[in-house]
Order: structure tokens, then sequence, then C-alpha cells
């Protein structure tokens, strides 16, 4: 019975709006569909509700027109410019759709929402017509949502100081890596020069070697020299 009162509502509405369509008899007929059901969650900042449409034989622009039916009280939402652009906005019609987005939603944006079209330019009856009605249901916070939020940030938490944790670890275990390679390379480099100590010591000792066997060759050599002087000259 209500919905059958916002019916009536709506279609005196629309022919006040356009009391001053043509007057020549035309065979003008739209039809509008629209989804009967839409619930969302609070926590979403924008809806749209959609609205498609069939013409035939309708001359002329089209106009979409947005009603919505509270608890109490009826709006005209967009006829066909919108009252409150900052909360509502139509888009369309294009390929024979048409949508209403709202802004800012909140649980009081609970209602019907009609989705009219009409052809100015049409005397026919059938050329304004309205859909069925979408009614959106804006569902508030519970216990539930309550309780997963608060799990959420739990696991938000956890996972915080878990990818903390893990960065602290990897930068200690960079830093005592990096140092065990500097002490490896300090060590290869005190070990490089050790061998090429060892190995100059090694050749020096190898060189004064040479030279005192060098030294003593010569000094004997020297000395049979002079025994031979002494037996030529004896002779």
């Amino acid at each position: 019975m209500a919905l059958f009162k916002c019916k009536l509502i709506l279609a005196v509405k629309f022919t006040w709006i356009l009391h001053n369509v043509g007057s020549t008899t035309d065979v003008c007929k739209v039809t509008v569909t629209q989804p009967s059901f839409r619930e969302v969650n609070y926590t979403l900042s924008t809806v749209d509700i959609t609205c498609s449409f069939n013409a035939s034989g309708c001359p002329g622009s089209t106009q979409v027109l947005w009603f919505r039916f509270l608890a109490l009280k009826h709006e005209a939402l967009c006829t066909p410019a919108c009252t409150n652009t900052g909360k509502f906005k139509v888009t369309g019609p294009s390929d024979n759709k048409a949508s209403l987005q709202i802004s800012h939603l909140t649980v009081n944006d609970s209602a019907v929402y009609f989705c009219g079209v009409a052809f100015p330019q049409s005397a026919s009856p059938t050329s304004k017509q309205t859909g069925e009605g979408t009614t959106l249901v804006v569902r508030e916070r519970t216990e539930k949502d309550t309780e997963e939020y608060i799990l959420m940030i739990v696991l938000s938490s956890l996972l915080f100081l878990y990818n903390t944790t893990v960065f602290a670890v990897f930068i200690v275990y960079y830093k005592s890596k990096t140092k065990l390679l500097k002490k490896t390379e300090r060590e290869n480099e005190n070990g490089e020069q050790h061998k090429h100590n060892s190995r100059r010591r090694v050749f020096q000792a190898i060189a004064q070697e040479l030279y005192r066997k060098r030294y003593a060759e010569n000094r004997q050599t020297g000395n049979l020299g002079t025994d031979d002087d002494n037996v030529y000259q004896n002779r």
C-alpha cells in the first residue's frame, strides 16, 4: 500500500514537472528498469544506483529524473538538475543507461530511489515512466563489525612488529657480514704481505749465500796465485 502511494505521488509529480509537453499525438513508449535491492556497508564513501530504459517512437532529447522516498517524506533529488550537487550526481543518459551517484554515504541515505525517464517533446502518456524503485539499505556498524575492526588492527600491529623485527635482523646481519668481509680482507692483505716478506727474506738469504760462496772462491783463487808466484821466485 505504501509503495502504491509512493508511485501515485511520483506520477503526480511527473505530471507537474512536465506539464508543458508537446500537444501532438505520437506513439512514444518508454519502459524503465531498476535493480530492486541494493545493500551496502556504511564504510563506503559513494554508491551508484543504476537505471536502464528502452524508448520507441520518441522524439527529441531524453530527461532522467531521480526521486527518493524516505520513511516519512519524499524528495526530488535531480529533476533533471540536482538540488544538492555535493551529495548527488547523475551520469548519463548514455546507451539507454543512467545512474545516480550518492556521495558522503550515511545510514540516513537508506530509502527507495526511483528513476524517471521522460521525453518532454512527446505528448504520449507512455513517454514519461518510472522504474519500480531500488531499495537502498546502508548497513550500520554492528558488534561483529567492531570485533572484525579490532581484529584487523591487532593483525596489522603484529604484521608491523614482524616486519620491523625482520628489518632489524637484516640490518644486524648485514653489518656483521660487512665487518666479517672487512676482517677477511685485512687478513688476506696481511697474509699476502707476510708471503711477500717471506719470499723477500728467502731471496735475500739466497743472495747472501751466493755472495759468500763467490767471495770464498775468489779468495781461494787469489791464494793459489800467490803460492805459484812464490815457487817461481824460489826457482
